[in-house]
């Protein structure tokens, strides 16, 4: 019998954000996909093993993932990673895919399910918390109220300008285009926040353009929102 292919998110940080599903279905399956070259170094295994000391014993399993948009070269990696998973389900092991935040936002996991699935074996997707949503509890704010829309964005774009003058927008790896988003902010007269490394020791949070530098790097993450009365067409 194969196994099963589970992509499991562990939350933003704090250990205490994962959730008891992702805790039970980790220690009971003794074989965890983590994307880079040694599982131990990813920050997915490290929130993972700080809950659940029985991953240290299971058998770790590394899956390369290139930083490039080269459609070519992901695909290719894509369908190693999922060879390499298949692998174990055929023996009948399940394989746990960790990974930060919630899997199905902007995940490596999506592209290998679909791979996996439509070679026969069955997969399942364990929700954590994402991001954003724990960016937002850590900074005291709200993402939407009424009928406000949210947008989760990848990156900064300036042709989207018009559609953050309404609602609350998340811009999502953002940290190197600081000073282009406190402009925004300023010129639009929208509220900005931003974290980095939310909830974690290393956590930073910003509740201004004043605040904030020009730039923060990796795993951060932008709000903007409109202000109450100023929204416009």
């Amino acid at each position: 019998m194969k196994g099963i292919f589970y992509g499991v998110g562990v939350g933003p940080g704090d250990p205490e954000l994962l959730t008891l599903k992702a805790l039970r279905i980790i220690r009971e399956n003794g074989v965890i996909a983590v994307v880079g070259d040694d599982p131990r170094s990813s920050f997915a295994y490290k929130i993972a093993a700080r809950a659940c000391s029985e991953i240290k014993n299971k058998i770790l399993v590394p899956l390369v993932m290139p930083m490039t948009k080269d459609r070519t070269v992901l695909e290719t990696a894509h369908l190693t990673a999922a060879k390499t998973v298949e692998k174990y389900l055929d023996r009948g092991d399940n394989v746990v895919y960790i990974t930060i935040g919630d899997p199905t936002v902007y995940c490596s996991f999506g592209y290998l399910k679909n791979i996996v699935e439509a070679d026969g074996y069955m997969t399942e997707t364990v929700s954590g918390v994402p991001s954003f949503c724990a960016a937002a509890s850590r900074l005291g704010i709200s993402l939407s109220e009424g009928d406000e829309p949210i947008r989760i964005l990848p990156d900064f774009s300036e042709d989207e300008i018009s559609f953050w003058k309404n609602g609350t927008s998340v811009i999502m790896k953002s940290g190197r285009k600081l000073e282009k988003l406190k402009k925004l902010a300023h010129d639009e007269r929208l509220e900005i926040y931003a974290a980095k490394m939310c909830t974690n020791e290393s956590e930073r949070l910003f509740r201004s353009g004043s605040e904030l530098p020009d730039s923060l790097g990796y795993m951060s993450i932008v709000i903007l929102k409109a202000k109450q009365g100023l929204q416009r067409p």
